[in-house]
């Protein structure tokens, strides 16, 4: 399959921004390659990987009650494999050196997925444009309430006026 030219582009763009970038990979949830600027690494592989890798860390996020995945991150002994969520329909993986800077890797992660997904999103909503009026709606996501979440109260802080700071031996 011929690689998306517009993620592409993305990808490109985005390793130009963070140099300590060694490679960037876009794949659909199903595990197949939308576009890949991964040299020395083997795409397919790579995204079969991903696809293994986002499948737990979703059932880990709803098991623990943190709500829908956002990214993944995973420090190796040379470096980084950083995983985001493109909307609904993509994943976006990224390979660093253990030198980079982590903010600017997962700032420029997270700006990129949001590029992809849009990317994805202008493919799948002119159909839905395009329709006559009452025809199609766009689905509403359905969301989960949220699990009320309890704060433990503090223990009263003593105030003692007369407390030793010094030891006398």
């Amino acid at each position: 399959m011929a690689a998306d030219p517009h993620i592409l582009e993305e990808l490109r763009r985005l390793r130009a921004r963070v140099p300590q970038l060694t490679g960037a990979l876009a794949t659909g949830l199903d595990g197949r390659v939308l576009a890949h600027d991964t040299p020395g690494v083997e795409p397919n592989s790579m995204a079969a990987l991903v696809e293994t890798a986002h499948g737990a860390a979703v059932k880990l996020a709803d098991a623990t009650g943190q709500g829908e995945f956002r990214e993944l991150l995973v420090r190796g002994v040379y470096g980084y494999v950083a995983t985001y969520a493109a909307g609904g329909a993509a994943v976006l993986t990224l390979l660093a050196q253990d030198r980079v800077n982590l903010g600017r890797l997962l700032l420029e992660g997270r700006r990129a997925a949001a590029r992809i997904a849009e990317i994805g999103d202008s493919r799948t909503t002119p159909a839905l444009r395009s329709s006559p009026a009452g025809e199609a709606k766009e689905a509403k996501p359905e969301t989960k309430p949220a699990a009320a979440r309890t704060r433990t109260p503090r223990a009263a802080r003593s105030t003692t006026a007369n407390a030793r700071t010094t030891t006398e031996s």
